[in-house]
């Protein structure tokens, strides 16, 4: 199980930035149960931004609310992250994060917490 993300770059603040992330295997996704994206800094741990679950449960880490919103596509095994009014001290990679992900059938092999290799996102002042 891969992930990719997509979607980072440079951005002045109060800009906004949409981040992606697609999930792709070696056979049929049948399921992903949350996705969620974290985010780390030089020199900080790496944190949890926002997640979503398979039924569309959400929830943000304070200092993002009211200006980040995180969707999926179920469908297309996507999750985005829609960052406004973005901030200096957002500024980080940000990493997406599949917490299980069932292959072939509702027996199927499951993979656990699953990374892709993060986006960069700096934000000028």
């Amino acid at each position: 199980v891969q992930l990719v993300e997509s979607g980072g770059g440079l951005v002045q603040a109060g800009g906004s930035l949409r981040l992606s992330c697609s999930a792709s295997a070696s056979g049929p996704i049948i399921s992903i149960n949350t996705m969620g994206w974290y985010r780390q800094a030089p020199e900080k741990q790496r944190e949890l931004v926002a997640s979503i679950t398979s039924g569309g449960d959400t929830r943000y880490r304070d200092s993002v609310k009211g200006r980040f919103t995180i969707s999926r596509d179920n469908a297309k095994n996507t999750v985005f992250l829609q960052m406004d009014s973005l901030k200096p001290e957002d500024a980080a990679v940000y990493y997406c994060n599949a917490d299980e992900v069932r292959l072939y059938s509702d027996l199927g092999p499951r993979y656990l917490d699953r990374w892709g290799r993060g986006t960069q996102v700096t934000v000028s002042s």
